[in-house]
């Protein structure tokens, strides 16, 4: 069972008062209405109570497969984090982050909104400290630019938001978080490409910046593979059709974004991404039990708003693998029916 803290009990008691607030005084009315009326609003604040207080410090490692790999070639333990949204007094958290070291994945891949807080970044540095030297590669959601801000609820039902950034925001030190970054030894892949070798196998990866706030450069990405590949000593101008290489060698292309917005995942097939990660929709966090995430917050279909699924396009399809997240905004501290999650894909031979 998850500790409850003050800070949770202080955030439901906020969320409380919202609730009561919204509701308007009523005159008149029958005993059953009252009644009724009664038993709505005490299963609406034991669902609270329970998304507010319980589910969300629910942390989940979530195991899949993911048959992407050349044949003959060794598993590859993929470590995607997302979502942290990391406030200071989170030492929960924190620690549960921190044991993840213990899967011992051969890459970690974070897919940005690191930050919950102006000054979260302590607590990340704190909690991602014992991947340092594990390989690794991040891209920036747009709480790592702004801070977050109260927002209308409802006001995620109307569709994704205009693309842009909203100066009302408190800005936070992204240089010093990519400095948290770079120390570990991770790529920074915003619109950009790079690769690595992972147990035997050549792996590329390109990715872009927030495309929830207009920072993807899509426009980018093709030169960014090709001076990618330029730079690689062993690359070969027939990739990826190994029956065409005079010297064939197991490789795996890997997209990263933080929204997974339709145009987005579109382009990454299209450069030949086998696999894609991403994160941003916290797998709807309120859901419904039998009918799933009423929202996601960009344009993916509701049915993949989390977990594993295939991105179909023409003749191309890769695998998607989109985090429900590990954490909530701070102005909004409930999930339901919606736990907190990092997953661990192991990449295998087809």
């Amino acid at each position: 069972m998850s500790r409850v803290s003050s800070e949770d009990i202080l955030d439901l008691l906020k969320l409380q008062d919202a609730v009561n607030g919204a509701g308007a005084s009523r005159s008149g009315g029958g005993r059953v209405v009252a009644t009724a009326s009664a038993a709505v609003a005490a299963v609406g604040l034991a669902a609270l109570a329970w998304g507010a207080l319980v589910e969300r410090n629910r942390f989940t490692l979530r195991e899949v497969s993911v048959p992407v790999l050349p044949p003959g070639s060794a598993p590859i333990r993929v470590l995607h984090i997302s979502d942290l949204h990391m406030a200071p007094w989170q030492k929960d958290k924190q620690d549960w982050i921190r044991s993840l070291a213990e899967v011992k994945p051969d890459l970690v891949v974070n897919t940005g909104d690191n930050l919950g807080h102006q000054h979260g970044i302590d607590g990340v540095a704190y909690a991602l400290a014992p991947f340092r030297d594990v390989p690794g590669v991040f891209v920036n959601g747009s709480n790592d630019y702004i801070g977050p801000q109260m927002k209308n609820p409802l006001r995620y039902f109307g569709g994704p938001p205009a693309r842009r950034e909203d100066a009302s925001h408190t800005a936070l030190d992204t240089d010093r978080l990519q400095r948290v970054f770079t120390d570990l030894g991770w790529t920074d892949l915003n619109n950009a490409a790079e690769s690595l070798d992972l147990n035997g196998t050549h792996v590329e990866f390109f990715g872009v910046d927030d495309p929830h706030i207009g920072r993807d450069r899509l426009d980018l990405i093709a030169r960014a593979i090709d001076d990618m590949r330029a730079n690689d000593p062993l690359a070969d101008e027939h990739w990826p059709d190994p029956e065409q290489s005079a010297e064939p060698r197991p490789t795996v292309t890997i997209g990263v974004t933080h929204a997974p917005y339709q145009r987005v995942l579109n382009s990454l097939v299209n450069h030949g991404a086998q696999l894609i990660l991403a994160g941003h929709t916290h797998g709807g966090q309120v859901c419904v039990p039998g009918f799933g995430a009423l929202v996601t917050n960009c344009d993916i279909p509701r049915q993949q708003v989390k977990g594993l699924s295939l991105w179909n396009l023409g003749l191309r399809t890769a695998f998607l693998n989109v985090s429900a997240g590990i954490g909530t905004s701070i102005f909004a501290p409930v999930r339901f029916a919606c736990r907190p999650e990092a997953t661990l894909l192991t990449l295998t031979a087809a």
